[in-house]
């Protein structure tokens, strides 16, 4: 009988430890469990590596944004219709005397070209080297031009063309001593200022009526009718017409004709302008 009484026992021994090895297992897996939630949840909330190095940054931004706001509102607003406007740089004037031409003189290096056609006026002198004599191209178109003109009953003669500076200076020189400068001004350029020296312009008459040439008249004849409206379509301009004294500088001439192209020529004489209208300059 005692030894089954001792083998129950040790059988109740066994099974109560088996059920406290059981208990602390099962135990040791539910705190296992939780503490992987835990940390699971933990890391969620964690920032990424590229997040964790920005808190510094952040913060450097937050910093700056309200910095940056501390000092918009220490900025007083601009008035859009007060806002101050850079002066533009202005070219010195230039003093003008009363013949038109500039006060003091400067000897240009090079001479003037706009859209390609070369200046020559009381503001835009030549250099006193500019020496090309004769474009034989305003020859050619002058010929061609008389020849038509001469089918017509009219024989233009080109009387004056290229001059040379120092030709010009003695010119200007005998116009001044006989007339005095105001009116030499009016119809004799200055040294360095004549349109001759370009060797594109001529003075134009009609052979046989030498009495009328250099003279306002040769314009109302038929020669200088036929010449006035047809000059155009061979290159040439009027380069003085009436009426524009205050624009060109020098009083009507009715003989002088300055090539410039027939479709520079063409679009001048449509407009019934001058040079410097046409081209915008003075």
């Amino acid at each position: 009988m005692k030894g089954n009484t001792s083998k129950k026992k040790n059988d109740r021994w066994k099974i109560v430890i088996g059920a406290v090895i059981s208990i602390t297992i099962m135990i040791a897996i539910v705190l296992t469990v939780i503490e992987k939630k835990e940390v699971a949840n933990e890391q969620a909330t964690k920032p990424d590596i590229e997040e964790q190095s920005k808190p510094t940054i952040d913060g450097e931004e937050q910093n700056n944004s309200s910095q940056n706001e501390e000092s918009n509102e220490q900025q007083p607003e601009q008035d859009e219709n007060n806002v101050e406007e850079e002066p533009t740089e202005q070219k010195p004037s230039v003093e003008i005397d009363s013949g038109g031409y500039p006060v003091t003189h400067v000897e240009p290096t090079e001479p003037m070209y706009v859209d390609g056609v070369m200046i020559v006026n009381k503001k835009h002198p030549l250099p006193k080297t500019f020496n090309k004599g004769e474009d034989a191209t305003a020859r050619a178109a002058f010929e061609k031009m008389a020849a038509s003109a001469k089918n017509e009953g009219f024989e233009l003669v080109a009387f004056s063309g290229y001059r040379s500076y120092d030709y010009q200076v003695t010119l200007y020189t005998n116009y001044l001593n006989r007339d005095g400068k105001a009116a030499a001004d009016r119809y004799s350029a200055r040294p360095g200022y004549s349109e001759h020296q370009t060797g594109l312009t001529f003075d134009i008459g009609e052979k046989g009526r030498e009495d009328l040439w250099l003279t306002s008249e040769f314009g109302e004849t038929p020669a200088g009718q036929w010449l006035m409206k047809n000059a155009h379509n061979y290159g040439f301009i009027q380069r003085y017409p009436k009426g524009k004294e205050d624009i060109t500088g020098y009083m009507y001439e009715s003989w002088h004709y300055r090539y410039v192209g027939v479709e520079l020529a063409t679009a001048i004489y449509q407009a019934n302008t001058t040079l410097e209208e046409y081209l915008n300059i003075q």
